[in-house]
């Protein structure tokens, strides 16, 4: 059991059935603790290493749920995301995780600029614990929750050369918008809820989850909107190393709140009464279980091929 490694792979297709007031200042949530990954606790003294590559990329923003005019031609986010989990006890399970932006940018309206940024986003420390747990000879039932807290570690405050005098060779600079920066700069508390009913006999598992993220304020004088979330989740087991899951998942993101000191339309472009939304997503993921040898080959495989 401890010399195999668990490699996930999300397929990256995500299918927006409904988005209304679309926000893409979100700044720092690409994390996939906040994007739907679910799990519950692991086994005593077990060791957990995985690592999330997320993409964004869109031509189409609103303003409420009406499309938004002359604002952006273009948003793109690249994302990786790390976590270690180990089990301390059969029913405690503790994980760091952290995040890594290699390319956060957006291009205004006829392509009249580009700014971009990247950076380490956020570290979470977010321990799990096993409430209830109920098996028999056909089903297998748990129920964990977890406390996580979010600690920034990048930028959340950056600014970028908008004119040069040719001169004198003095810059001006600009504050860069918060959908790029890698991290919102606010500590937030991470609530959360985990269900699971399994069938062992026929390798078919049942499981939601559920998600909420209290964002507080930063050094700025910004709140980022709250996050809630909650997913279903079917899977079943093939070959006894290939797994399949389906998930459906709806998101909720408050609207961004900010001071009476900040003017986020003068400073920032940003309107925050367009900030925030809802959505529905239908996630698709494929697991395939490998030696922890068979992994190392293929990590070294990827890195010295990129």
């Amino acid at each position: 059991m401890y010399n195999r490694i668990l490699l996930v792979i999300l397929i990256s297709s995500l299918f927006s059935a409904k988005a209304v007031a679309q926000g893409c200042c979100s700044g720092g949530s690409g994390s996939p603790l906040a994007g739907g990954t679910s799990q519950g606790v692991l086994l005593d003294r077990q060791a957990e290493v995985s690592m999330n590559y997320q993409y964004i990329n869109s031509k189409k923003f609103m303003t409420g749920d009406k499309p938004a005019m002359n604002f952006l031609d273009n948003y793109n986010s690249q994302y990786i995301y790390t976590r270690f989990a180990y089990g301390v006890t059969e029913k405690l399970t503790m994980s760091v995780e952290s995040g890594y932006f290699t390319h956060r940018s957006q291009v205004a309206i006829n392509k009249r600029d580009t700014v971009s940024a990247n950076g380490i986003a956020d570290l979470i420390l977010f321990p799990r614990y096993n409430i209830y747990t109920h098996n028999t000879e056909k089903t297998r039932n748990e129920i964990t929750i977890g406390l996580g807290y979010k600690f920034p570690l990048g930028k959340y405050h950056d600014s970028s050369v908008v004119y040069t005098d040719p001169t004198t060779g003095k810059q001006y600079y600009t504050p860069k918008p918060p959908a790029v920066l890698p991290t919102t700069g606010s500590n937030d508390f991470i609530f959360y809820g985990f269900g699971y009913r399994g069938y062992p006999s026929r390798n078919f598992r049942l499981f939601t989850s559920l998600l909420y993220v209290r964002k507080g304020w930063n050094p700025l004088g910004q709140k980022f909107g709250d996050y809630a979330s909650i997913g279903l989740f079917a899977g079943k087991t093939f070959f006894k190393k290939l797994g399949v899951t389906l998930q459906v998942k709806g998101e909720q993101v408050g609207k961004m709140k900010a001071n009476d000191r900040i003017d986020m339309l003068a400073i920032y472009n940003l309107d925050i009464t367009s900030t925030g939304g809802t959505r529905l997503l239908v996630v698709p993921q494929l697991a395939i279980i490998i030696s922890l040898f068979q992994a190392m080959c293929l990590a070294k495989y990827l890195f010295t091929n990129t």
